[in-house]
């Protein structure tokens, strides 16, 4: 089960769309972003998410949007690679690259910290290099909205009560019935997003949105 959230020109957190399907699988995620461009999505700049190359290769054929891999999975599957005892060390020398106040100072501290670790971790340097581009994407952007950007943690509460609801049902009969619930779920929080907040200022989306309403106060 997926489900896809936008923030909107509006500043505003909006629910896209929920599907069922083999979700690694490229066409998967060509046929459900394709099916969000027909009902009008336009104008994506970023996907965050884990690391779907599915989901990156079809992000970038349908809107060409820039992936963001969630960089607090990666974070735990970097850790995976060090034993118990490297661990609390390792986190602390991959912390300074987020640390960072550009980024390019983030990627020469990504490079060092690879250099480092790879004298002793071979297998973590390697994965350092083929992840750096996709965990540093949200830099690109402007500084405001890193903190909302580079991880999907955001959607955690959410995510959170789609598991309580559908454990409480255990098993369903097939996938109308889970979209059935997850949708009605995801349309509660949609009214929920939508009479709240602004999740992103407009000042701060004026220099990322492509055609952007002039708004009176």
């Amino acid at each position: 089960m997926i489900g896809a959230v936008a923030v909107n020109d509006d500043g505003r957190r909006e629910v896209l769309g929920v599907s069922t399907g083999l979700s690694g699988a490229e066409t998967f995620w060509t046929d459900f972003l394709r099916g969000l461009a027909d009902r009008g999505l336009r104008g994506v700049k970023l996907v965050v998410a884990d690391d779907h190359k599915g989901l990156r290769a079809a992000a970038r054929r349908l809107f060409n949007a820039t992936h963001q891999r969630c960089r607090v999975h990666w974070m735990r599957n970097a850790l995976a690679h060090a034993t118990p005892k490297q661990r609390t060390a390792v986190a602390a020398m991959l912390k300074t690259i987020f640390a960072q106040e550009t980024k390019a100072e983030a990627e020469a501290q990504w490079n060092a910290v690879a250099d480092a670790l790879r004298e002793k971790n071979h297998r973590l340097g390697e994965m350092m290099d083929a992840s750096r581009d996709d965990v540093l994407a949200y830099m690109d952007f402007p500084k405001h909205h890193w903190a909302q950007i580079n991880s999907t943690n955001p959607l955690e509460r959410v995510n959170k009560e789609i598991k309580r609801r559908s454990d409480v049902v255990g098993i369903f009969p097939n996938d109308d019935a889970i979209i059935r619930l997850v949708g009605a779920l995801m349309l509660e929080q949609n009214d929920e997003w939508a009479v709240a907040r602004r999740y992103m200022t407009l000042e701060t989306l004026t220099s990322i949105v492509d055609d952007a309403l002039v708004r009176l106060p």
